[in-house]
């Protein structure tokens, strides 16, 4: 042994030894170190327990010895602290580390992952991510919230629902324990419904009926006239297009299970002249709007070009916008239901088609116009029925 240990007393704590530091003071004192000893099977074991200066005393050392022997006498398995601590730790792993096994485990297949790392990054880290996932508590979740005071309830929802999810995934992976608390998200009341007006969609349509790389055009297009989600336009493949019945199959979308949704005419017209154009460039590729050498795409560079020379604004986000652009569309025509155009979009839930009800102030008139109607005829009805009978009021009254 480096260090030399004395015994801190000789018949009365057995096996604790203890040393004096040479640069830790404690009450104008070296500090005091205490050393246990003790065997499992025939092989003599040292363990550090503590400094005197934390706390530890002789009686507390020859405490976490006796344990140690007890565990040793019976066959059990004997592990020092720094053992069971580094054990802890790898069970109890911090956010940051949570975070980090989160994203490589996900790797390409998370859909936003840039986003959500850079969302990490920028709010969840420097707060909580030398946390361990026990020691969080609801005041350190309000101390998150306090930093991002004045940034949109969006964000700090999605912050917060990223920091749920880390933690739920280090769960299921056995890296952390459960959290003690649920996590209160904050009511996401400023959903923006992104739309195009008359004479914008007059412009877009014209700037992709002339834009030199048509196979982005036909994109667009197909996104504008079917409500197609980007990521299921990218993954399109000629296998899901059934023209003879008329149906796209969108396979592993957002929901989860394969659905179909009609082939209008116009997004028809464009699939057919997209294939043709595939067959000559890629004949190879499976997908219907192929990336880089005929791989499935991952983005669509001219998206943002077709948008300036449309003169869209900037902050519409095309693929996102087209879609709510189509939804829209159906709902101020006033031919649509919600839960129809919940179908159209593959939504799982009504309440996320809910938001386009604001769009049908026709349909909700003509509504009500015929509620009044029913009404009113309801109660000539009862006029009828009663005339030259004695009427009983209700409530007593005569």
């Amino acid at each position: 042994m480096a260090t030399k240990y004395t015994r801190a007393h000789p018949a009365k704590w057995p096996g604790v030894y203890c040393y004096e530091s040479t640069d830790r003071r404690f009450e104008d004192k070296p500090d005091v170190c205490f050393v246990i000893a003790y065997k499992v099977e025939t092989k003599k074991r040292w363990e550090k327990v503590g400094w005197r200066s934390e706390g530890y005393t002789p009686q507390v050392a020859a405490e976490v010895r006796a344990d140690r022997v007890k565990k040793a006498r019976h066959g059990e398995e004997v592990k020092t602290a720094r053992e069971i601590a580094h054990e802890r730790a790898m069970t109890d792993r911090t956010i940051a580390e949570l975070a980090d096994a989160y994203f490589d485990a996900k790797g390409d297949t998370l859909k936003g992952i840039v986003t959500d790392r850079n969302r990490f990054e920028k709010h969840i880290r420097p707060v909580l991510g030398g946390f361990r996932a026990s020691k969080l508590s609801p005041l350190d979740i309000a101390r998150l919230r306090k930093t991002m005071d004045g940034r949109a309830t969006a964000t700090v929802w999605n912050a917060l629902e990223m920091l749920r999810r880390i933690v739920n995934f280090g769960c299921k992976a056995g890296l952390c324990p459960v959290l003690k608390f649920t996590i209160e998200m904050p009511h996401k009341d400023n959903e923006v419904v992104e739309y195009l007006e008359p004479e914008q969609a007059a412009r877009l349509r014209d700037v992709l009926a002339e834009w030199p790389s048509r196979d982005a055009a036909r994109m667009l297009e197909v996104a504008m006239f079917s409500g197609l989600r980007r990521g299921e336009v990218f993954k399109l493949r000629v296998r899901d297009l059934d023209f003879r019945a008329g149906l796209i199959s969108i396979r592993d979308p957002k929901g989860g299970k394969t659905v179909s949704v009609p082939m209008n005419p116009i997004t028809r017209a464009a699939l057919e002249d997209q294939l043709a154009w595939k067959e000559e460039a890629f004949p190879d590729s499976p997908y219907v709007f192929p990336g880089k050498d005929g791989a499935q795409r991952v983005a669509c560079s001219a998206a943002s070009r077709i948008k300036q020379a449309a003169g869209i604004p900037a902050r519409f986000r095309i693929f996102h916008g087209l879609r709510h652009h189509f939804a829209v569309t159906l709902a101020n025509s006033g031919e649509f239901t919600l839960d129809m155009i919940g179908e159209l979009l593959t939504h799982k839930s009504v309440a996320m088609t809910r938001r386009y009800g604001q769009f049908l102030p026709d349909a909700k008139k003509r509504a009500s116009d015929k509620a009044a109607e029913l009404l009113t005829s309801h109660a000539g009805m009862g006029k009828a029925a009663t005339k030259g009978k004695k009427v009983v009021r209700m409530g007593g009254g005569k």
